[in-house]
């Protein structure tokens, strides 16, 4: 599986070259802050499959852990293309609005801190602060971490 993305002026591309680990909405106010929105989507990739061409920079930014995660950006548009969690060694957080096809959430996270008037229809996907990751992740994702 490849799946493609970029930036909003084409000046980063990438290409993830395995299948996502997991995909996931987050509601808390560090990540709404970062994007400006309600919400972002991140889509957890391993570092190793993930291939990115074109000029990108990065800036350090809190996270409710308090373990702190680099955005990396296109120094030239500015968008946020994916984030290394200091949390989360070997993997990065793909932006996934920045893929060709956007893939939908499995799970909502910090719904606690969500907007009222975004209405999620499949509650048995939300989370007040983060999941298990044992419970929720796809078995073939939780060998691959390993």
């Amino acid at each position: 599986m490849n799946l493609k993305g970029s930036c909003g002026c084409n000046n980063v591309k990438y290409t993830i070259k395995n299948n996502p680990l997991f995909t996931q909405a987050c509601h808390c106010k560090d990540c709404k802050k970062s994007t400006g929105s309600s919400f972002v989507i991140h889509t957890m990739v391993l570092e190793k499959d993930l291939e990115v061409e074109g000029d990108i920079a990065s800036i350090e930014l809190p996270t409710g852990s308090g373990k702190g995660v680099n955005a990396y950006f296109c120094i030239i548009c500015g968008v946020y293309v994916f984030c290394r969690y200091n949390i989360s060694t070997g993997r990065v957080a793909v932006r996934s609005q920045t893929l060709n096809n956007p893939i939908q959430p499995q799970a909502h996270i910090f719904v606690k801190d969500k907007d009222p008037w975004i209405e999620i229809s499949d509650k048995s996907i939300c989370y007040d602060k983060m999941y298990d990751r044992e419970k929720i992740w796809p078995t073939e994702s939780l060998n691959r971490i390993k």
